[in-house]
């Protein structure tokens, strides 16, 4: 789950199948007891059929939270809360050590979280540059970047254009936040 309206749509099918969950946050949803196998199926199934996925197994819980964790900040913080350290936050936030983390989402995705990240925020880069609210200096404020020449490099790294001749373009190509 990535935004509010997927929590929403996770509650929705939770309670058409009768189950009420204590609390429902972005990649988690908590119950008061243990569900038995029969009901995590229906869920699975339920879910499925909506878009998502039921993740049970802990290690891909860990790394489904470091995505939750990194979309968030990439594309729901305050400008002001850009220029952070990863590591630090993932670390802190799921109380585990970051290189136990970062293998772990590499073995899973094959990919590492810098580049997870990379690309999370060349995506938010894409939707900024769309909305043409601001130049490119400011969007490298915004997303932390130390200068807009190093946005610009890793925006072509990922994309294969520039910025500005992505702008140009007008024909858009954007991927799914959570698809990445």
């Amino acid at each position: 789950m990535v935004c509010d309206r997927c929590i929403m749509v996770v509650e929705q099918q939770l309670e058409h199948l009768g189950f009420r969950p204590l609390k429902i946050v972005l990649g988690k949803a908590e119950f008061s007891e243990n569900l038995q196998d029969q009901e995590l199926s229906k869920i699975r199934s339920a879910l499925k059929l909506v878009g998502f996925e039921l993740i049970d197994e802990f290690r891909n819980q860990l790394v489904d939270e470091v995505k939750t964790i990194i979309i968030q900040q990439v594309h729901h913080a305050d400008s002001a809360e850009m220029n952070i350290n990863y590591s630090e936050l993932i670390s802190s936030k799921l109380h585990k050590d970051y290189a136990y983390l970062s293998n772990l989402f590499s073995e899973s995705e094959d990919i590492t979280i810098e580049k997870y990240i990379i690309q999370q925020k060349i995506e938010k880069v894409k939707e900024l540059i769309e909305y043409g609210q601001q130049n490119l200096n400011e969007i490298a404020y915004t997303l932390g970047y130390s200068s807009s020449a190093h946005l610009s490099t890793q925006f072509k790294k990922v994309t294969g254009l520039t910025p500005s001749q992505y702008r140009e373009n007008h024909n858009y190509k954007r991927d799914p936040i959570d698809k990445i």
